[in-house]
């Protein structure tokens, strides 16, 4: 009697999921997911790596992963915050939040490249965003970014359309590289007189739309999405830049390597730009050209660097004297409105959002009262321009997420004139924030305790 033959089609289908586990648990951008069929660990690829890094920004960086939860719902990735020694409770206030997130609690501030780059080594995405936590995402926002590189083949990095706090349009969003004339124009004030100019306003490249896709030369830092396969060529953030410069000269090195920079303009975040940059300081003048004359150092000539040194040192001088008056002025200034401004807002929210809302605007501002209430499902409806007449009701408006998606949100935010204040409330946090200039530091309405 001939003796059956062992079936080996049987022992391949039963070892092959051990072998793909096998295989594919080394690399590092793999992680399990479980099929309920089976309840065996299959490990496919993270499609996303969100990096944040955070410096006594707690409340901002709250609404922030509050946004890019969501804005993840459909993308396998993860969110990776390294925290540069932050003294404002960052530790505490996070400690038993987000359990989803991963948080590295670094014991000194080594600068915004360096806490980038130690994320990077961990980040197990296809794709890697670095991202400020003063920004807001749309629910829709990682979505059509990766799409959008995708159909490119994945050739280049991407930056995205930001708005500031007021909703209005940050031309930083979109940057050419710097060289002698462009920082002449801009320093000059020709780019402020010819606005669409090729030349007088190609420092933020004026003479290209706003909401149209183009290649552009600098990707802002704020929000930088680049192919893993990218960054494995030119290599992440110089860490000689503390902070400021870092993104131009990333940006600069991914150009040098043969690929593209997008300005991409079909989706728009918001970036409270006064809470990360306080542009009005004295330090922050200082602290950006210094940036910029290691940019040039680094990549120019040396009789064009030379010039350009020169340019940098007069645009300090200039710019240290106007930053010290100017402050100076608003000082005085806010002195004298303080006395009579009382807070009265109106929300665009649901009755439950208004009550939370109420807790907090009495136990941190007892005085500040709600004028009047917006209904979320008529909000298309409302005269926003009434907000800026004398008559109106209210000095302020906060816009409830929950009910109203961040897509509502920051669509709606651009109707609202840039003269009147906006706050943001989100599902899940225990502030109110909002930032008036890209200037001043950020402002945030918190229950203490």
């Amino acid at each position: 009697m001939e003796k059956e033959k062992p079936c080996r089609s049987k022992c391949f289908i039963v070892l092959l999921p051990y072998c793909y586990i096998a295989f594919f648990s080394a690399s590092k951008s793999i992680k399990p997911t479980y099929f309920y069929f089976t309840q065996i660990p299959i490990f496919l690829p993270l499609q996303l790596s969100v990096i944040i890094v955070n410096y006594n920004v707690k409340y901002f960086l709250e609404t922030c992963l509050l946004s890019v939860l969501k804005a993840m719902q459909n993308i396998d990735g993860e969110i990776i915050v390294i925290d540069n020694h932050s003294t404002d409770g960052s530790f505490d206030f996070f400690k038993n939040r987000f359990p989803g997130v991963k948080f590295v609690w670094k014991n000194s501030n080594d600068g915004f490249a360096k806490a980038n780059n130690e994320a990077l080594k961990h980040a197990k995405g296809d794709y890697i965003l670095f991202l400020n936590p003063d920004t807001i995402i749309p629910e829709d926002c990682f979505e059509k970014c990766i799409s959008f590189l995708k159909s490119r083949n994945d050739d280049g990095a991407l930056g995205i359309k930001m708005l500031d706090g007021s909703g209005r349009f940050l031309k930083e969003s979109k940057r050419a590289f710097p060289s002698p004339s462009t920082s002449f124009f801009k320093m000059a004030g020709l780019s402020k007189l010819f606005p669409r100019s090729k030349t007088f306003a190609r420092y933020h490249l004026g003479n290209l739309s706003e909401n149209e896709n183009h290649k552009v030369e600098v990707l802002a830092g704020a929000f930088m999405l680049i192919p893993k396969k990218i960054l494995d060529t030119t290599g992440g953030f110089d860490e000689r830049f503390f902070m400021y410069g870092e993104d131009i000269d990333l940006s600069y090195r991914i150009q040098k390597a043969g690929f593209s920079n997008f300005y991409f303009a079909e989706s728009s975040i918001i970036h409270f730009k006064g809470e990360s940059t306080k542009k009005g300081s004295l330090n922050y003048v200082q602290t950006f050209y210094s940036a910029m004359r290691i940019f040039v150092k680094k990549h120019y000539g040396q009789s064009k660097g030379r010039f350009f040194l020169l340019c940098l040192d007069a645009a300090i001088f200039l710019r240290g004297s106007v930053s010290a008056f100017s402050r100076i002025g608003k000082k005085l200034f806010r002195k004298r409105k303080a006395i009579d401004q009382k807070p009265m807002f109106i929300v665009a929210g649901s009755e439950s959002e208004i009550e939370s809302i109420n807790i907090i605007l009495k136990a941190a501002t007892p005085k500040a009262k709600i004028a009047e209430r917006i209904d979320p499902g008529k909000i298309s409806e409302y005269n926003f321009n009434y907000l800026n007449k004398k008559e109106a009701a209210a000095n302020a408006i906060i816009f409830c997420e929950g009910t109203l998606s961040f897509k509502q949100i920051i669509k709606v935010m651009q109707q609202v004139a840039a003269s009147v204040p906006i706050k943001i409330f989100a599902h899940g946090s225990h502030a109110i924030i909002g930032s008036n200039s890209k200037n001043d530091p950020g402002d945030v309405i918190a229950q203490v305790g």
